[in-house]
């Protein structure tokens, strides 16, 4: 089992860069694939992006390739989401996800359907 705490969100101007980290608790933290997705109210939850437990096969959702990056620090067992060039369209509660997958190395499955997520951080962008 693994625990997940976001943080980092806040409210930026359009065009702004934001943050996120995901600390994780728990073991083998390199067993999980580990990802990112969003909910914005009254819409259903999106995937933004993901990743394997050596930090490789990265995946973004269409929309935010080229302004988002996700990253991972096994040796800190966290998860990163650096964001640029926001659009109010990005403004959600953005969620960190964990999936167990053993020693796997490959694509992973979008975040939204991972087993284990935390309990989210705002982010809101002002036009």
């Amino acid at each position: 089992q693994v625990q997940l705490v976001e943080s980092g969100g806040g409210s930026v101007q359009a065009g702004g860069t934001l943050r996120l980290s995901c600390a994780a608790s728990g073991r083998d933290f390199r067993t999980y694939c580990m990802g990112w997705f969003r909910q914005a109210p009254g819409k259903e939850r999106e995937a933004v992006a993901r990743m394997d437990g050596g930090g490789g096969h990265l995946l973004y959702a269409d929309s935010m390739k080229g302004r988002f990056i996700i990253s991972r620090d096994n040796a800190k067992n966290t998860l990163y989401l650096e964001m640029s060039s926001l659009q109010p369209s990005d403004t959600a509660m953005y969620y960190c996800a964990a999936e167990f997958v053993g020693w796997y190395v490959g694509p992973c499955g979008p975040a939204t359907q991972y087993r284990y997520a935390g309990q989210g951080t705002q982010v809101t962008v002002s036009s």
